[in-house]
């Protein structure tokens, strides 16, 4: 593997054809496109010249390819060589495609719907700086409607996608009247639709035909930022939003289709310590930089002075900037894809037809939904964890009204470490846990949350109040009330329960890390050994890239077998992780399940607690807690130990003990 570093990154143009379009073929052979055979030319790549244009039908060869292009298609070789198609006869539609739901063109809007994020996640996949998101894919991607509410996702990070909604709707809320074209925003607030402060939210609006809503060109600055009002951290009670009635406005007349949306995890925000989640913070500001409804592009035009000037205010600013607006602007790309499918989606079928399955896709979810309500039953469980909290859900079923409640009351109140979930963490995790339990392949989409009414108390660890610290609470937190969850439900064993958030940098460098463990077992399946679960579902950092770009060592890296929860299902074994430092950093871990075990079901044993701990290179063995930092030098390794899922069934029971994972 080389890098280098090109003298000219621009390609040379070719000389152009004397006459452009006269062109002999080599052969013509029979070739069957559309539905029969035709008389084709077959051309030489090789003998074209800038300017040659090829109507379909053809065959267009060279030494590593061959291009068909297809009747009504036209190639034409431009003046730096690459050979362009263009449809140049309208695509004959057999059918119109109407506004009332037919399942086969719900299909095709499932996929399609779903396809936009995808795409999203590439070009933000691709474009990024960071490891953490280019690398570990710690992003979300998914489209709203006017309203604010999720329409689709790509296969992402759970955790992110059932909160960014209540993001969306800050947005719409603070800046309602004032949207333009061309205008992007960017939220991080815990009490404004965030997480935790490195989940940084990049939102697009997409406005009508007449509009240019493209992002402009992220180089310039100037501009201004407008910090929204925090909020309190309410309870919710149901799905919150606009009405139509209320639906958001732009300035002028344009009216606003559809939200896009990304959110990625920066490496660093700023705060106490490198990597925005020390362990030990009281106050949300010892965890970085707040975007509360921050404009980061206006009217085309990206503020980045205005957006350095912030990443570099208060007390603990962010440690790598330059890294922080790269991700940014690959963010902000992702958004620009967006739009830009999504205006061919509408070019496709019509707005009309769009906005009218967008409505039938969130009512199918809701129906499927519904379909589980009534077979599930009542149920209810109370999950202890190692910093003392506790998380206890009750979840009754109306069969009649098709409805379920989901009721947090009697979780701990607001803690005074970081252990405090935003009320969007809750959501995000029913909707996760409910969308689990249907079968289909459907979007995750506010249609799931329709029939759930979801009680969480004011005041509790649940809905914090500002500034109550927040960083465990997306990760750790949010992974509990999964479980019990999941519990209350009965369908499944505790998985590693925990996201082992791993954190060392220093000055130059910034890297974090979720490490996997064992999955819970379930009726008629053994849990998987060594995978993300849950509320997160991110990659780990190939070895190459990690010592690449960092100055350590993986070690080694492997199942840490046996450790699974016995049952007649077993749990997942956890993993086994040594990372040996080659400079000084502060090294920090923000972990669960260090004290308390992850439970078994229906008789199952619980699975194995994680540990953590520093061998020096001294010799010496300094334990690390679950929450925990210290600083680490030359030749220190960090030894971690990941929990094991939760065995499902009584161990005595010995038809489904045996085979491999």
């Amino acid at each position: 593997e080389g890098i280098g570093v090109m003298a000219e990154t621009r390609e040379p143009d070719r000389a152009a054809s004397a006459a452009p379009g006269a062109v002999e073929p080599l052969a013509l052979v029979q070739a069957h496109m559309e539905g029969r055979a035709h008389e084709t030319p077959v051309f030489d790549r090789d003998a074209l010249l800038p300017g040659n244009r090829i109507a379909g039908p053809a065959i267009v060869r060279e030494q590593t390819a061959t291009t068909v292009v297809e009747p009504g298609w036209q190639a034409e070789l431009t003046a730096k060589g690459h050979l362009v198609l263009t449809r140049v006869v309208p695509l004959e539609r057999t059918f119109a495609v109407g506004t009332d739901c037919d399942p086969v063109m719900l299909e095709v809007f499932n996929n399609r719907f779903m396809s936009i994020a995808e795409q999203m996640g590439l070009t933000l996949e691709n474009t990024a700086y960071s490891v953490n998101i280019k690398e570990r894919l710690d992003f979300s991607c998914a489209i709203f409607d006017p309203e604010g509410m999720l329409v689709a996702n790509a296969p992402h990070i759970p955790i992110h996608l059932g909160s960014m909604s209540e993001s969306i709707r800050t947005v719409i809320r603070e800046n309602a009247g004032r949207m333009k074209p061309g205008d992007v925003f960017c939220v991080n607030a815990p009490y404004n639709g965030g997480t935790h402060l490195p989940d940084v939210t990049v939102i697009t609006p997409v406005f009508d035909d007449g509009a240019d809503d493209s992002a402009g060109d992220a180089s310039r600055a100037g501009g201004n930022c407008a910090p929204a009002d925090r909020g309190s951290g309410v309870s919710t009670d149901g799905p919150e939003g606009p009405s139509p009635a209320n639906a958001p406005r732009a300035a002028g007349d344009q009216r606003i289709l559809f939200f896009v949306a990304s959110r990625g995890h920066h490496a660093d925000i700023g705060g106490s310590i490198p990597g925005s989640m020390p362990p030990d913070a009281r106050t949300v500001e010892e965890e970085g930089i707040l975007f509360d409804n921050f404009t980061l592009v206006d009217g085309g035009r990206f503020l980045e002075a205005e957006l350095r000037a912030h990443l570099g205010s208060g007390r603990w600013p962010a440690r790598n900037p330059d890294q922080n607006v790269a991700d940014l602007k690959a963010q902000i790309a992702a958004g620009a894809k967006g739009i830009q499918e999504v205006r061919r989606m509408i070019e496709d079928f019509g707005l009309d037809v769009v906005h009218a399955y967008m409505k039938h896709v969130q009512d199918n979810a809701e129906e499927q939904v519904r379909r589980v309500i009534d077979v599930m039953r009542d149920g209810e469980f109370e999950l202890p964890m190692d910093d003392g909290s506790v998380i206890r859900v009750r979840i009754t079923f109306d069969k009649a009204r098709r409805e379920a409640t989901v009721d947090f009351t009697g979780t701990s109140a607001q803690r005074p470490n970081n252990f405090n979930a935003p009320s969007a963490v809750a959501r995000s995790a029913v909707l996760y846990v409910f969308r689990c339990l249907v079968e289909d392949a459907i979007p995750l989409n506010e249609g799931c949350l329709k029939p759930i009414r979801i009680v969480i108390p004011q005041g509790s660890m649940l809905a914090p109040k500002y500034p109550a610290a927040v960083a465990a609470g997306n990760v750790e937190t949010s992974q509990a009330i999964t479980d019990a969850l999941f519990g209350a439900l009965g369908v499944a064993a505790e998985s590693q329960g925990t996201m082992n958030n791993i954190l060392f940098g220093n000055d130059r460098h910034q890297y974090y890390e979720t490490v996997c463990g064992g999955a819970g077992a379930g009726p008629g399946y053994h849990g998987t050994s060594a995978v993300h679960t849950h509320m997160t579902n991110t990659r780990l950092t190939d070895p190459e890239i990690l010592e690449w770009r960092y100055p350590v060592v993986l070690e080694s890296f492997g199942v840490n077998r046996g450790t699974g929860g016995a049952g007649r299902w077993r749990g997942g074994d956890g993993t086994l992780r040594r990372i040996r430092f080659l400079e000084e950093m502060e090294l920090t871990v923000l972990s669960h399940h260090r004290i308390i075990a992850p439970y078994g079901l229906a008789g199952g044993e619980p699975g194995r607690c994680g540990r953590n701990w520093v061998e020096r290179a001294c010799g010496a063995v300094h334990e690390m807690g679950g929450q925990d930092h210290c600083p680490v030098g030359p030749g220190d390794v960090f030894v971690l130990e990941t929990p094991s899922g939760g065995g499902y069934g009584a161990p005595g029971e010995l038809e489904g003990n045996s085979g491999e994972q």
